[in-house]
């Protein structure tokens, strides 16, 4: 542990904190029997650097070898208005089982506790007994669970159809109240910063439709991301699984000739019985990890990794 100093992120990490997420997120499913999650070299996960600072400049953490310099471990985190998310850790594979994630960890609940926030939230593989149990022994209790579900769209569209879809349409920044309101009431958090982010798309690969009612109101938001490191619907938060089938159905057009990965919470049956309908596997499965105060969801939540501060 003497050899390990936190300090935070500079710009010239960018690619060894590319390079870490890849290998260390790669070599894990690997070592376990499962798939490559990331594909196409390290630089495919620069796009996690370059969304969170500018999401939360500066709201990063490393671990650095005191000794060679090398970066031993990296965690993003995202002080909202009413929570602190943690976004994705990692930790080299060459200090698997050294104590880095711990620290990391420390450090963000250290922040969390220092500031008066709440809670603390993150999205945990199910299948990592090791991460649960150091989030379980830093007072972390599992809320939520999801079964990840993925869709081969086919390059000229899917024939999936859902009731209300014809009352989804692009967000606008105007959206972005009635986006905060209704996550709120669904959620007990908002994060207007990355309904905003989203919504602008300056790095091209997002897209955010919303849901409205007969008489107009919000009844759900869903956010997607088109990059190659992280095609995922989500986050998405609506006020019935109706509409979030709606929401999925219309937002699986902007992936054609993709094979997008989404959260399902476990419970709405509704909701999970038409993804399998329309063809959606079963590839892991998540909690939604809560440290702190927590309020039960009035509604569907679907968290995301990128960004991942719901």
């Amino acid at each position: 542990m003497s050899e390990i100093t936190l300090r935070p992120m500079s710009p010239e990490d960018r690619f060894e904190i590319a390079e870490l997420i890849y290998s260390s997120v790669n070599v894990w499913y690997q070592t376990h029997g499962g798939p490559v999650i990331f594909q196409g070299g390290p630089s495919v996960a620069e796009v996690f650097y370059d969304v969170y600072e500018e999401l939360t400049p500066g709201a990063n953490v490393v671990a650095e070898n005191r000794s060679t310099g090398r970066l031993m471990g990296s965690c993003f985190y995202h002080p909202r208005e009413h929570h602190v998310s943690l976004g994705i850790m990692n930790v080299h594979p060459n200090y698997f089982g050294h104590g880095v994630g711990r620290l990391l960890l420390q450090h963000i609940i250290d922040y969390t506790d220092q500031h008066d926030y709440k809670s603390l939230r993150l999205t945990q593989s199910a299948l990592n007994v090791d991460s649960f149990s150091l989030y379980n022994k830093a007072g972390f209790v599992p809320r939520y669970c999801y079964q990840d579900m993925y869709l081969n769209v086919p390059a000229g569209g899917g024939n999936w159809h859902a009731e209300g879809e014809d009352r989804v349409r692009e967000a606008t920044l105007e959206d972005i109240p009635a986006m905060a309101a209704l996550e709120m009431e669904v959620s007990h958090i908002s994060r207007e910063p990355d309904y905003r982010y989203c919504i602008e798309n300056r790095l091209g690969f997002w897209h955010v439709s919303v849901i409205e009612s007969a008489g107009g109101s919000l009844e759900g938001f869903m956010i997607s991301s088109g990059h190659p490191a992280m095609n995922v619907l989500g986050p998405c938060v609506a006020a019935s699984e109706q509409a979030a089938e709606a929401l999925i159905v219309r937002e699986l057009d902007q992936h054609r000739g993709r094979t997008p990965v989404f959260l399902i919470p476990m419970e709405k049956r509704q909701l999970v019985c038409a993804m399998y309908a329309m063809g959606a596997r079963n590839c892991e499965m998540h909690f939604c990890q809560v440290r702190g105060q927590f309020t039960p969801f009035a509604g569907v939540n679907m968290p995301s990794f990128l960004p991942e501060t719901g």
